[in-house]
This record gives C-alpha cells, sequence and structure tokens, in this order.
C-alpha cells in the first residue's frame, strides 16, 4: 500500500498541492501535520508511521523537506524504514529507495536540502546584520516613541490611570509598563 504524509509549516499555508500530488500518486492513505519540521513532536507522521508496514508498504512525500528540516533527523527516518524493510519515495525529487541509485541519490539529495538551509539562515543573518549597521531594526516599527514616553510618564505621575493613558498613546498596558515600568513611575510621584 501507497501511504502519504503532507506537512505545512503554519495553520496559514495549505495542504492542497501535496494532497492532490499524493492522490495523483496512488496513496490510498495520508496524513496530515500543520507543524515545523523541526518540531519532533508530530502527530500525523507519528500515526502514519504506526499504520506503514514492514516490507508491503511504500511511505510517500510530496518533497524530502515535508519530512523535516535537519539531514540527521531525515536520515535517521529514512533509516529506520531502511531496517524495517519500508521503501521511501519523494514525488518532487524523483527519490525511491528501492532502488540503489534511489539510495544513493537521496542521500546527496538531503545534504543539498541541508546546505540550502543553512544558506538562507546565513543571508537572513547577513541581511539583518547589514540592516543595523544602517541603523535599522529588524522587525515590526516600535509604537512607544520618546515622545510618546514622556506623555505616559508625565500622565502616570500626574495620577492618570494606567489604562487611560495606553488608550490615549494607542499601545497596550503592557507595552506601557515594559516601557515606563511601575517602580519609575511610583519615583517620579
Amino acid at each position: 500500500m501507497l501511504i502519504g504524509y503532507a506537512r505545512v509549516s503554519s495553520k496559514d499555508q495549505n495542504l492542497e498541492l501535496q494532497l492532490d500530488a499524493l492522490k495523483n500518486a496512488g496513496c490510498l492513505r495520508i496524513f496530515t501535520d500543520k507543524i515545523s519540521g523541526l518540531k519532533k513532536d508530530r502527530p500525523g507522521l507519528d500515526e502514519a508511521l504506526k499504520q506503514v508496514r514492514e516490507n508491503e508498504d511504500i511511505f510517500i512525500v510530496w518533497k524530502l523537506d515535508r519530512l523535516g528540516r535537519s539531514v540527521k533527523g531525515v536520515a535517521n527516518l529514512i533509516e529506520d524504514f531502511e531496517g524495517r524493510g519500508i521503501n521511501f519515495c519523494s514525488l518532487t525529487e524523483g527519490i525511491d529507495t528501492s532502488t540503489p541509485a534511489g539510495r544513493f541519490f537521496f542521500h546527496v539529495m538531503i545534504s543539498l536540502a541541508q546546505m540550502e538551509r543553512e544558506l538562507l539562515i546565513e543571508r537572513t543573518k547577513a541581511g539583518i546584520e547589514a540592516a543595523r549597521k544602517r541603523g535599522r531594526l529588524p522587525g515590526r516599527k516600535r509604537k512607544m516613541t520618546s515622545s510618546k514616553m514622556d506623555i505616559a510618564r508625565k500622565s502616570l505621575a500626574d495620577g492618570i490611570p494606567p489604562k487611560e493613558v495606553a488608550e490615549g498613546l494607542n499601545i497596550s498596558v503592557p507595552t506601557l509598563y515594559r516601557w515606563c515600568p511601575a517602580s519609575k513611575i511610583k519615583n517620579l510621584i
């Protein structure tokens, strides 16, 4: 039997492309997860692994990186398949571990996938560092400016309730306290 597994990293992403490919490949059972590939606890994958039978089933994914993000994790999973007599197939990369060439190709592809991920992380870090050198901070723009902090401190010192101060500045109460801790405000009164 062909057993399929599909995974997306976040709840906002869609599984349809993978599900269609797995159905077209002939998968009779398909298991899914909406969780990061770095997470060890993936209920859909765990259930699929319980269902796959030794020397009978082929475990199929749409793309190799759907199994996980680290070379070690995916390689360990495929080694487990080999030890249990379960063949593995990745549709996009054309990997089929039922053949010697497929097993070799798998090991090459998984190494390339890990390298690609590491290069992406490297480029992201370099981009953030370049932005910092130009005076730009990563992430969204801060709501609390120095003028808002001055207004907040004065308002709180004048006895205006924190909730009203936060609403007037269009920020949340936790943001207000993050920038103007209550202990510092008491010293001003």
